[in-house]
């Protein structure tokens, strides 16, 4: 089943983005904790790996997740396609504003996989809305606080500035950055289709709980749409 298979169904309550500073394989029992306790999605993020590390670390990602949850990948067009090729099951990936254009990704991984786009700011709402429907599945949208897993983070939104992007878009929005579980009932409230966590949970001495905290903060009917 693929990701867009599952759109109606497609959970971005937790996004679970992983932390390249924590050894690969303390890493994946990270993950294969934070998804029983409750992550919704994983976006394996490395800015350190080469290509052939990050698409082998990929696989083995893959392999632990086993199809509970969609896994994207930050940034890697390449890798993704690399991946795909070698029979993992690679959901789609996260761009950036400097990555490969979203466009170019749909086309080449096609209309059933999951594409994101980090926005923060006018202009790229704008770039958003200009692209053709079904181009993009979700906009991550910070940061919400400073934080130290992304030293050169644009300015913090706040909740409130959160709120103003995601009333000017229909896309759903993630929000990232600093988030802590008492910020997930007010993002929520405020627009948010779910939370992007990084040290929240990687961190954590238990992920599993760390996880089931941002899950149980707010029910997802208090999302304003």
């Amino acid at each position: 089943m693929t990701a867009r298979d599952l759109d109606r169904d497609l959970d971005l309550a937790l996004h679970l983005v992983t932390d390249d500073r924590i050894a690969f394989d303390v890493l994946i029992g990270v993950v294969d904790r934070a998804i029983a306790g409750g992550a919704t999605i994983v976006q394996l993020r490395d800015k350190r790996a080469a290509a052939r590390e990050l698409l082998e670390r990929v696989i083995a990602l893959t392999d632990v997740v086993d199809g509970r949850v969609p896994v994207v990948v930050d940034d890697r067009l390449d890798v993704v396609l690399a991946a795909r090729d070698a029979g993992a099951r690679v959901d789609g990936v996260h761009l950036g504003q400097s990555d490969i254009p979203p466009l170019a990704a749909r086309r080449l991984l096609g209309r059933d996989a999951i594409v994101g786009w980090t926005a923060n700011e006018p202009a790229h709402l704008a770039a958003a809305a200009a692209l053709p429907p079904g181009t993009l599945d979700y906009l991550g949208v910070g940061v919400i606080r400073p934080t130290t897993t992304k030293p050169d983070h644009p300015p913090a939104l706040g909740i409130d500035g959160f709120a103003r992007i995601a009333a000017t878009t229909a896309l759903p929005c993630v929000a990232i950055g600093g988030v802590t579980p008492d910020d997930v009932a007010p993002l929520r409230a405020a627009g948010a289709a779910g939370v992007a966590v990084v040290s929240g949970i990687c961190g954590a001495w238990d992920p599993a709980a760390a996880a089931r905290s941002f899950r149980t903060a707010a029910p997802a009917a208090e999302v304003r749409r």
